[in-house]
């Protein structure tokens, strides 16, 4: 079994909700997901951020739902990190 560990995201949302709202309801998700958000850039209506989230077993679909469903757009991934283990 392969599971996800870590991932590093870049996306583009509108200033609400705002940068703790955001990693709370991607923190959410999981059970033990930890999450770093950065502001790396601020417009009139949007800003681009980047999130890293840590976990177990990372659900990937569901943190990219999460992320449109509170108004962001993944522009891409920028990081990955995932471990095998044995059955």
């Amino acid at each position: 079994m392969v599971s996800v560990r870590r991932v590093v995201l870049d996306i583009l949302k509108p200033h609400q909700p705002n940068a703790l709202e955001f990693s709370r309801a991607i923190a959410e998700i999981g059970v033990d997901y930890r999450v770093r958000l950065t502001v790396l850039e601020v417009d009139e209506d949007t800003e681009t951020i980047q999130v890293e989230v840590q976990g177990s077993a990372i659900d990937f679909e569901m943190i990219e739902s999460t992320i449109t469903s509170i108004g962001g757009s993944l522009h891409s991934i920028d990081e990955v990190e995932v471990q095998s283990e044995a059955d």
